[in-house]
């Protein structure tokens, strides 16, 4: 079997996101040193590759059938059995052939969908839009979407060959009587994008009638079965609002009138919880997957760094205190501190009292900039952190000293310039210039980066990339790198390795000679097992600062030195179309309407070291306002100078 040259050259990685056709020819043409991808009866994948000074896998290896995700035009002539056979699949694979008619929904599966369909209308006069969060509303008006999401999920699996699909009730960071829902794919990432106008499609289709002729034109376009031969698999988790168990119920409903379709309920998890286990059961072939083996791998990585904190930076660095938004991560985070017998930890606002989002959480300590409920004067001087409502977002922040309730924020920005710094370190220790291979680095930002940050890891002398706001535009860009680093201001980020770079970690971490080189690796990957490389998680991320800041030695106020951050404001304001505005150069300049941008940069030049932009949420209907100059008071101004502009243009005028 002969693979075309530009195949033969292609990573696994981009193998594996569905960005390269595979085409194979005649099996008795196959060398042992290619690279070959196989199709298995039934639609699952294997790849065999030869190891490589570039860290492929060896001949006789496999990746997990879910791991290689939506492979086409591949067609398995003839027989070839591997040279191993001590192998975890059978090794002699028998010819596949595409099945006619892949797309066609059968009577059965049309009957199922309508009748369903019928017990959830949609509301009337909303219109929804699946934005960077997914669908997010009162939660009263979400039971049809939820449920035609539970379907989406299902279609989404059968795409993928029966890989786990994710499916998450949440609102994050909104007030209590919101809700949402969202889809994770098979790697634990947000659902592509090119499956949100289908989303959005489904979710405002008026009627079943309507709602089932989308599902079988986008089934047969996608190529998706639906005559009930093929697995589907769903984990579905929820935060601890109380219209989440109701919804939940919803998406089952969704998920079973697709003929093979399982939902499985994770039950109440973080959302980047379930993330990892969508992940987990694809990428890392864990059987279970279970949120037991989250606590598992995260502690475990957690006592790995700091069994390997040299004894010279053995000194206390204090006591923490937790904000965890009245939310989910609170119990979760009680499950670590016991586990970890973590005694210098504190859990405020754990969800037993007060109300979710409710003055307390990442979301309102990084937008106010005061302290949450619960925390005052009597916690001056200690280290404290927010969780947000479903616990993927991170923030630091320590009282000021007769303040008036005001903190010293520890920003997203600062949490990325600490792992940055850490890494850049390690890799210092490990790397030199007679390495052939040379790790590539990125730091992935958005426009809501303080400047002040920007400038600082520039220092570094690391690479930084802007993208537009939302995580899957970040997460989409630091997969372009061996180590792709990224945060938002808001406190959502996280780092992804490459399998390449894990695979020469892995070789190093055993081979190297050297006691000093070989705990750098030992330090490096156990990062990448604490970190949750799906999406944001606020619980990892914390361990991981926690983990370096006593690596560093560090207090939080000598780690807040890193950089002086340029004061800034946020502020919103509520448009009758968030879609009217369209930005550009990562969503820094407005192309439309026409007129504005041209009357908001004349208000920023008026400001030292000002900079302002607006872009749409992608939520609500609502456009942000960031400004950042000299002084707070600056800031303040300017951004509310360009808010009444913003509302000029755009605002409800009847």
């Amino acid at each position: 079997m002969v693979l075309k040259n530009r195949v033969i050259t292609t990573t696994i990685n981009s193998i594996a996101t569905g960005t390269t056709n595979v085409e194979a020819q005649e099996p008795e043409q196959l060398t042992q040193n290619q690279n070959i991808f196989q199709v298995v009866e039934g639609g699952r994948y294997l790849v065999v590759c030869d190891k490589r000074s570039d860290g492929k896998l060896t001949c006789n290896q496999f990746v997990s059938p879910h791991s290689v995700l939506e492979l086409t035009s591949l067609f398995f002539l003839g027989e070839f059995r591997p040279p191993s056979s001590n192998l975890p699949f059978p090794p002699t694979y028998r010819r596949s052939r595409k099945k006619k008619n892949k797309g066609r929904m059968n009577e059965q599966q049309r009957s199922m969908l309508l009748q369903s369909a019928s017990r959830f209308p949609p509301p009337k006069g909303i219109k929804l839009s699946y934005g960077t969060a997914g669908f997010r509303a009162d939660a009263s008006v979400l039971q049809s979407t939820v449920f035609r999401i539970g379907i989406l999920a299902a279609l989404r699996s059968l795409k993928t060959g029966g890989a786990v699909i994710g499916l998450m009730i949440t609102a994050s960071h909104n007030k209590v009587s919101d809700n949402g829902v969202k889809v994770a794919d098979p790697g634990g990432e947000m659902l592509t994008q090119d499956w949100e106008p289908f989303a959005d499609s489904i979710a405002n289709a008026p009627d079943p009638q309507s709602l089932i002729q989308l599902i079988d034109e986008f089934a047969k376009k996608e190529n998706i079965p639906l005559d009930g031969a093929n697995p589907a698999a769903i984990f579905l988790g929820r935060d601890t609002r109380p219209s989440g168990e109701a919804l939940v119920e919803a998406a089952k409903q969704g998920i079973s009138s697709v003929i093979g379709a399982v939902g499985s309920d994770m039950g109440v998890v973080t959302t980047p919880q379930l993330h990892w286990m969508v992940r987990a059961r694809n990428k890392d072939m864990k059987p279970s997957a279970s949120e037991l083996d989250y606590f598992d791998q995260v502690s475990t990585s957690f006592r790995c760094l700091i069994d390997l904190i040299p004894k010279k930076s053995h000194q206390g660095i204090g006591k923490l205190i937790v904000d965890c938004a009245n939310g989910v991560g609170g119990e979760k985070l009680q499950v670590l501190k016991e586990k970890l017998n973590w005694l210098d930890v504190e859990i405020r606002n754990s969800g037993k009292q007060g109300i979710l989002n409710e003055q307390v959480g990442a979301d309102y300590v990084q937008k106010e900039k005061v302290v949450p409920q619960g925390f005052g004067p009597h916690d001056v001087g200690i280290r404290c952190a927010s969780l947000d409502g479903d616990a993927d977002r991170l923030v630091y922040f320590t009282v000021i000293s007769n303040g008036n309730n005001q903190i010293n924020l520890v920003d997203g920005d600062k949490i990325l310039s600490l792992f940055a710094l850490f890494i850049k370190d390690q890799l210092s220790i490990l790397t030199d210039d007679k390495n052939e291979y040379q790790p590539r680095v990125g730091v992935v930002q958005t426009a809501y980066a303080n400047g002040a940050s920007t400038k600082y890891l520039n220092q570094l002398g690391l690479q930084v990339i802007f993208t537009p706001t939302g995580v899957k535009y970040l997460h989409e860009k630091a997969h372009e790198y061996d180590i792709g680093i990224y945060f938002e201001a808001n406190g959502h980020g996280t780092i992804l390795f490459s399998d390449q770079f894990l695979c020469w970690l892995e070789d190093r971490k055993s081979t190297e000679k050297g006691l000093e080189k070989q705990n750098a690796a030992k330090r490096l990957w156990a990062v990448s097992k604490l970190i949750n490389q799906a999406v944001g998680d606020a619980l990892s991320g914390l361990l991981l600062v926690e983990a370096i800041l006593q690596h560093m030695g560090w207090l939080v106020d000598k780690w807040n030195e890193l950089y002086r951050d340029l004061p800034s404001r946020q502020l919103k304001v509520k448009v009758a179309d968030r879609t009217a505005v369209v930005t550009t150069n990562a969503e820094t300049i407005i192309e439309k309407p026409p007129g504005i941008q041209e009357a908001i940069t004349a208000l920023t030049v008026k400001y030292p070291q000002g900079r302002c932009f607006v872009r749409p949420s992608g939520t609500e209907d609502v456009v942000r306002v960031y400004a950042e100059a000299n002084t707070q008071e600056a800031a303040d101004e300017l951004a509310t100078c360009v808010a009444k502009l913003v509302d000029q243009f755009l605002g409800f005028h009847f």
